[in-house]
């Protein structure tokens, strides 16, 4: 048996590795979440490897509050960069493999095609600083890591903006939604099936890379809100608008979809369309 530790596990990522541990019997599953185990303290963390000795870590714990970011930065940080090193070094101390979760938000927009693993990183949000020095982490202190980088991401738990989008649509005749950011949804149920096939062929390698998976295709936040009133079978209008007249916190990328093609070559992931999860996804909450 493998023994797999999975952080963050109320969040929707965590809460779709909990559905989908029966599907893989070879691993043995502890799911911890800050009342389990606060990754930002080291000492507490220390203990709990001694103890429970995790061949593989699934890191899902994350501060994803972009806008609150802003305000919040000592506690974006603590969560997004040091609990990540804290849990790295320990990691290495176990010779236990990492594979933790980043975002699309490290990349500053202005590509005009897919991002790969090798483009350069520009974050224009503190979240995306946030989020990228936790990769820095990762690779500073963790001997054995896998970097899974998504984009946009729904479940049937959590907060998210499927959910959001299918409460608005209930309450109102029409919406406006910004038509100038692309990027590409991720069902957390796919990630979630897509982390754990890819622990099953490297749980026991000596591997440091980073990878891509969002679902297939790219489209804007106007595009998806569409999508989910249609197949919420809702009546509320979606109206185009742009950034600028939806003015936020803090800069998102306006073209932030990644390029899929080394973890489906390597790993041979399959990645679904994103239509196809998002139906899914809405039958499952109908």
């Amino acid at each position: 048996m493998i023994n797999i530790l999975v952080t963050g596990s109320n969040g929707q990522l965590g809460s779709e590795l909990q559905r989908l541990a029966d599907d893989f019997p070879e691993f043995r599953f502890t799911f911890t979440d800050i009342a389990e185990l606060d990754l930002t303290n080291e000492e507490k963390v220390k203990a709990w490897f001694d103890v429970n000795k995790p061949d593989v870590c699934l890191n899902c714990a994350a501060y994803t509050a972009v806008d609150k970011a802003e305000e919040e930065r000592e506690l974006a940080m603590l969560v997004n960069k040091t609990a990540v090193a804290i849990l790295a070094k320990q990691c290495t101390r176990l010779n236990t493999l990492l594979v933790h979760v980043s975002t699309d938000y490290v990349f500053d927009g202005k590509n005009f095609k897919p991002y790969t693993e090798e483009d350069q990183t520009a974050p224009i949000s503190y979240y995306g600083l946030t989020k990228l020095q936790g990769e820095i982490a990762v690779k500073d202190f963790a001997t054995r890591y896998l970097i899974i980088r998504t984009s946009w991401l729904y479940s049937a738990f959590g907060n998210n903006f499927v959910k959001t989008m299918i409460r608005l649509g209930k309450e109102r005749d029409s919406l406006g939604v910004v038509f100038d950011q692309i990027g590409t949804p991720t069902y957390a149920g796919d990630l979630a099936k897509a982390m754990l096939v890819a622990t099953e062929q490297l749980s026991d390698k000596e591997i440091k890379e980073v990878f891509h998976y969002s679902n297939e295709g790219g489209i804007s936040w106007y595009d998806f809100a569409v999508a989910i009133m249609e197949e919420a079978h809702l009546s509320c209008e979606v109206r185009a608008i742009e950034s600028k007249d939806f003015p936020t916190k803090t800069n998102r990328p306006f073209y932030s979809v990644l390029n899929k093609s080394k973890i489906k070559s390597q790993l041979h992931i399959e990645v679904p369309y994103w239509r196809t999860s998002l139906k899914k996804m809405i039958e499952e909450i109908a």
